[in-house]
């Protein structure tokens, strides 16, 4: 089997391309930041790899004409709209989290043999008014495209980190597409499967991040390089998680 090949979309620093081509079956073709910084660093980690700024400019006859073929699309949306850290506006046409929807319109442009998305885990629980309505609306849109999609909640703490950072993993595939179950293997609870239903795994904690003076940050260089660096983290994945799921798909791919 050949490299799956990913468009990575609001790719940040890269911690979903990352994270999938760790597992040796993921290729990342293209990116999609809007952010100065974090195309810098996919610059200097993915040199030869194109990077498209507007996600809603990106449309999948642009792709074919540039050459580009898609297997995967990740994409973890803006949560602004719907963390409980925010105003909880929700996933409509004038909130960043409604961005959602230029995902759901790649998929049905390119029509994806897989697609990844990641947000926190209040997409489950929201809005207050109509609990269960945001993460309605997301299966909604992937069945009305004719995907099937399977989820689970995977704190960072899972993969060894010092915090909790939980989030709302979805994997989606054609309807039609005959797929084994989807496991999960990491540190700290052995295994656990994913049948379609939200659930929590285990927790591992005192496993060093870098060497660097700072376990999350590294060496900054000035005030300006420090708050990038924090956003551009604040935004990413965990390339671990995401490594996790990846394998998860390899060993169910039905070419695998």
């Amino acid at each position: 089997m050949g490299k799956l090949k990913v468009l990575d979309l609001f790719s940040g620093i890269g911690g979903f391309s990352l994270g999938l081509e760790r597992t040796g079956g993921f290729e990342t073709v293209a990116f999609c930041e809007i952010e100065k910084f974090p195309q810098q660093v996919l610059k200097k980690h993915w040199p030869d790899v194109p990077i498209y700024e507007d996600v809603r400019n990106v449309t999948g006859r642009q792709l074919a004409a540039d050459g580009v073929t898609v297997d995967v699309i990740t994409g973890g949306f803006p949560c602004q709209d719907i963390s409980v850290a925010g105003k909880q506006a929700g996933i409509t046409d004038e909130t960043r989290s409604g961005l959602w929807s230029e995902i759901a319109r790649l998929v049905s442009e390119l029509r994806p043999r897989y697609v990844i998305v990641e947000n926190v885990a209040n997409l489950l629980s929201g809005p207050s008014e109509r609990p269960g309505g945001w993460f309605g609306r997301i299966l909604s849109d992937l069945a009305s495209l004719g995907y099937d999609a399977e989820w689970h909640c995977i704190p960072a703490s899972h993969v060894g980190a010092p915090h909790q950072r939980d989030r709302i993993w979805v994997i989606a595939y054609p309807s039609c597409k005959p797929m084994e179950e989807l496991k999960v293997v990491g540190p700290g609870s052995g295994s656990w499967e994913v049948h379609g239903q939200p659930g929590r795994v285990g927790r591992k904690d005192g496993v060093a991040w870098t060497e660097n003076k700072s376990p999350v940050l590294g060496v900054a260089h000035g005030f300006p390089d420090w708050v990038d660096r924090c956003k551009g983290l604040g935004n990413c994945v965990v390339p671990a998680v995401v490594t996790l799921v990846g394998n998860a798909i390899l060993e169910a791919h039905p070419d695998g």
